[in-house]
């Protein structure tokens, strides 16, 4: 059955359908429960994501694809005056994530599997406050760039969803995608902060933390494409 607010055309695969439940999937609905929601108890928090934390006066922070959650247990870690949501699809690096963060002490933070592009089903307007889009599918081939994150219609619903005075940080290897998503960002609302196609030789190097893949992207010599976006 089908919450209410869950779309019954869903992006992905319900848990509880899956043929073969494996440990993160078993994990996502027992050991982590209290911290880790899936995509039918996502939307049942739309509004009320405040109450699922420790400290429910804190500003709510967003990081939009976790991966392994190296940057999302530094980020929970370093700013314990702010709570933060994470959502990830993928089982494996979404139990990855919650698990690092709270072996590591963190009470402030949560993950949720959940579609980037349902994020309307998740939140209420004005309920988050700054959002990290770090290393996202670049969509390189020329028939998918609608299934890019950082595109117009993404940035119209943020830009919705989030306090006014909060940020938006982008982040990613492929120049390909960056300049497609400038491109888009000139239509949106936001106001451009800060810009650079070589973060790593920018004024923000010394406060960036480096991710899993930008080590690697590093390693091979490929330079960093960075903005951060404020809503007015």
């Amino acid at each position: 059955m089908h919450t209410q607010d869950t779309p019954k055309n869903s992006r992905i695969n319900l848990t509880r359908n899956l043929p073969r439940p494996n440990q993160y999937t078993l994990a996502l609905d027992g050991e982590f429960k209290n911290h880790a929601f899936n995509e039918e108890r996502t939307p049942l928090n739309k509004g009320k994501w405040s109450q699922v934390f420790a400290d429910p006066s804190l500003p709510i922070d967003l990081e939009v694809g976790t991966g392994a959650g190296y940057f999302f247990k530094h980020r929970a870690l370093k700013h314990p005056e702010r709570n933060l949501v994470g959502i990830e699809i993928k089982y494996k690096p979404l139990i990855q994530t919650i698990r690092r963060t709270l072996v590591a002490g963190a009470k402030n933070a949560v993950i949720s599997r959940f579609h980037a592009f349902d994020l309307p089903l998740m939140f209420e307007t004005g309920e988050i406050n700054n959002v990290f889009v770090h290393f996202p599918d670049p969509w390189t081939s020329p028939k998918k760039p609608k299934n890019r994150f950082v595109q117009q219609r993404n940035l119209d619903i943020l830009f919705e969803l989030q306090k006014p005075g909060s940020f938006l940080e982008f982040k990613t290897d492929s120049l390909v995608y960056f300049e497609w998503a400038l491109e888009e960002i000139k239509q949106s609302r936001y106001k451009v902060e800060f810009l650079t196609f070589d973060l790593h030789q920018s004024e923000k190097a010394a406060d960036n933390f480096v991710t899993g893949f930008e080590k690697i992207f590093i390693n091979q010599g490929i330079k960093i494409n960075y903005v951060l976006l404020r809503k007015e």
